[in-house]
């Protein structure tokens, strides 16, 4: 064969396309001066650089070779060619779509303008008295189709296909169809080269090699519903694969794996564009001619769907990811297969941090694996960060503690917007609550704590209504503990602690609470946080009668959180100072409630030693007497000794009975009552409150 030394890659199939097209031009040359009286040579003398790619070509061609047979020539030998690769060639791949030798020869004619400027000003000379640089339609035609030739299709006819895949664009669409100026679009010229970008435009990613099935972690019976889908793809049973799950679960490995089984590489497309053509146009043609699978990647809120237009120039099987919500329109979904992704259980999230922290040594592994349950996705960004952390410190070994940073740092980025960061501190010691409020707090860490080992350990007809979230309701009056018990729960679980801005959540337009709140959730249930839903009323209050559309779209709205919380496979609290304004069906859902009353004597003595300052003279019978006559929350005792330091602050630092009593009155006066201790400022203590306070700790004991 005459092109064997040809390296049989895409860049030598661009190579032999590239001089096919030149010859087409000098063809076309040839004609102009023969009309003209002139030969060839003196077309040469007035553009040099012809000559030379003539006579680089020249000793290639048969002596017996006239112009007339000079391009079916080149597409014999072209094909000859290609039929000995093995390697994926992005102009066959047109070939085998269907686009003839001459559309593809239009393609590459175009395009010389972008290897070499000086066929710009050629163009522009052969179509005087217009100076385009850039190859008009009618000039593409010319240069390909003879006119003497029986049977031959336009210039139209050559170029249209494409114009309508998006393979060449007309930069003045005004103008009349002869004098269309054709540009190649820039992403699909790379393709033609054989050099594609890992990130070919801002919303896309390119995958040239991807990671086998056998690489990910999943359940035995799922793995094998997974291998299933390159079968069926092969025989044309499926044209598309629809992977639901969360947006960091491994519905993208998933579609690497298939691409690999397939022989594939993969394009994903983040939110296609559904009006912008001039993006969305050229994609089908670059997933045929590299020889990858689109994958549409979608994020629909709920209640809400997205079509998916049609992909000119691909027909091959299409990759579609979805989360829990939404839905998706389109002719594809006819023939498509539907997957939604298990969540991680234990054994697989130990499997994936092994593989993730690449050869690291982690300490902790277990611990790591059952204190973070995370999606494969953020799995693997917490382990880059813990790797740096332990970097950072010359050490070789992944901690518990560096996995916990990193992991903060996840939920900064992706939650700081919706939502505020508590710190987390303290034990349940700490806490100064009744023993009944201290235990069902106790059975709330050990819900927490066990809940993905409930899961397994229930009835088969318990585990169809349950999973592994939970959801308590925290009641009482302000000041009780409520927020400090979130607070604690989480410091002793190990995970970070998230407070829900209500005024960034709910909107007066309709359906906007619904997509902030699915945000929000969807987010916190992925990277396993606390999710503390303060003053949840306002969410959660009882449906009402419909009277008005206000009334039927405020009863949408808690039928929704109704069913999310119902479906919320993380840990929220919710906390109210109304539990009768709360609906009684959300109540019914949750899975422990507690109750904070307001502390006794022995409880608010108890809350006052914990809250004053290491320096203070306070006389240890008047703080009984306090507690004894003051009945104030934990809230406000917290308030009222932090006015008295602030009064201790302005003299000489140390706190004492007169400070403590200022900032009680103040605490009073803040509430609109009238304080117990008002006329006894001089500090005099009353025997009878501390007799009343010593017999009830006798009663206690």
């Amino acid at each position: 064969m005459i092109f064997d030394p040809i390296p049989h890659t895409p860049k030598g199939q661009f190579v032999l396309y590239f001089y096919a097209a030149v010859y087409a031009v000098i063809n076309h040359s040839r004609r102009l001066a023969e009309r003209s009286g002139m030969t060839l040579e003196t077309w040469f003398e007035q553009f040099p650089f012809l000559h030379h790619y003539f006579d680089e070509m020249i000793d290639l061609l048969p002596e017996e070779l006239t112009w007339e047979q000079g391009l079916d020539w080149w597409e014999t030998e072209i094909a000859q060619w290609a039929a000995l690769t093995d390697e994926h060639l992005p102009l066959q791949a047109l070939a085998d779509y269907g686009f003839s030798f001459r559309t593809r020869l239009a393609l590459m004619l175009v395009g010389l303008v972008e290897e070499d400027s000086r066929f710009g000003t050629l163009f522009a000379q052969l179509q005087s008295p217009l100076s385009e640089r850039r190859p008009m339609l009618e000039l593409v035609g010319q240069m390909l189709v003879d006119p003497d030739a029986p049977n031959q299709s336009d210039a139209w006819h050559v170029c249209q296909p494409l114009l309508n895949n998006g393979l060449l664009t007309v930069a003045n669409g005004d103008a009349p169809r002869s004098e269309w100026v054709l540009c190649v679009a820039p992403l699909l010229w790379d393709c033609v080269r054989g050099e594609v970008e890992e990130r070919p435009t801002a919303t896309t990613h390119y995958y040239a090699d991807c990671a086998p099935l056998e690489t990910l972690c999943f359940p035995d019976d799922f793995r094998a519903q997974l291998y299933r889908i390159p079968v069926l793809a092969r025989t044309g049973q499926i044209d598309a694969v629809l992977l639901r799950g969360s947006a960091c679960s491994d519905r993208l490995g998933i579609l690497q794996g298939v691409a690999a089984a397939l022989g594939c590489g993969l394009l994903v497309i983040e939110n296609p564009p559904q009006h912008n053509r001039e993006q969305w146009l050229p994609l089908g043609a670059f997933c045929t001619m590299t020889g990858a699978i689109p994958v549409l990647r979608y994020e629909v809120l709920p209640g809400e769907s997205a079509e998916i237009p049609p992909l000119s120039g691909y027909t091959g099987l299409i990759g579609l990811t979805l989360g829990n919500e939404g839905g998706l329109r389109g002719d594809i979904l006819e023939n498509a297969l539907t997957i939604t992704l298990p969540m991680l259980l234990a054994e697989q999230r130990r499997q994936l941090w092994a593989q993730a922290f690449e050869g690291y040594e982690a300490a902790d592994l277990d611990a790591i694996t059952n204190r973070f349950h995370l999606p494969a996705g953020y799995l693997r960004q917490a382990a880059r960060i813990a790797i740096t952390e332990a970097a950072v410190q010359e050490r070789t070994t992944i901690t518990l503690p560096d996995v916990r940073r990193a992991v903060r740092t996840l939920n900064r980025q992706q939650l700081d917007t919706l939502a505020t960061r508590l710190e987390v501190q303290g034990n349940w010691q700490e806490l100064i609550v009744n023993d009944e409020t201290m235990g069902k707090l106790v059975e709330l860490e050990r819900r927490c704590r066990h809940r993905e080992r409930l899961l397994t350990a229930l009835n088969s007809a318990f585990r169809e209504r349950h999973n592994r979230g939970v959801r308590a309701l925290l009641t009482g009056t302000s000041g009780t503990g409520k927020t400090m018990a979130a607070r604690v729960l989480a410091a002793e679980l190990g995970i970070d602690l998230y407070r829900v801005d209500l005024a960034a959540i709910v909107n007066k337009y309709i359906g906007e609470t619904e997509k902030n709140l699915h945000l929000l959730l969807s987010r916190a249930e992925a990277l396993d946080v606390v999710l503390l839903l303060d003053e949840g009323d306002a969410l959660l209050g009882s449906r009402t009668d419909v009277k008005s559309a206000n009334d039927r779209y405020a009863n949408l709205e808690t039928n929704y959180l109704l069913q999310k919380l119902e479906n919320y496979q993380g840990i929220i609290l919710v906390t109210t100072n109304m539990s009768d304004h709360i609906d009684r069906a959300f109540q019914r859902r949750m899975d422990v409630v507690v109750h904070f009353v307001e502390p006794q004597a022995a409880e608010r003595l108890q809350i006052w030693h914990n809250h004053l300052p290491m320096q203070h003279s306070v006389d240890l019978l008047a703080l009984e007497e306090i507690a004894v006559r003051c009945r104030l929350t934990g809230g406000q005792i917290r308030n009222a000794v932090l006015h008295a330091t602030l009064s201790a602050i302005d003299g000489d630092g140390v706190l004492t009975t007169d400070h403590l009593q200022h900032g009680i009155n103040s605490e009073y006066r803040k509430a609109g009552a009238v304080s117990p201790l008002r006329g006894n400022g001089n500090g005099q203590q009353k025997q009878n409150g501390v007799a009343a306070l010593v017999g009830m700790l006798n009663g206690r004991r």
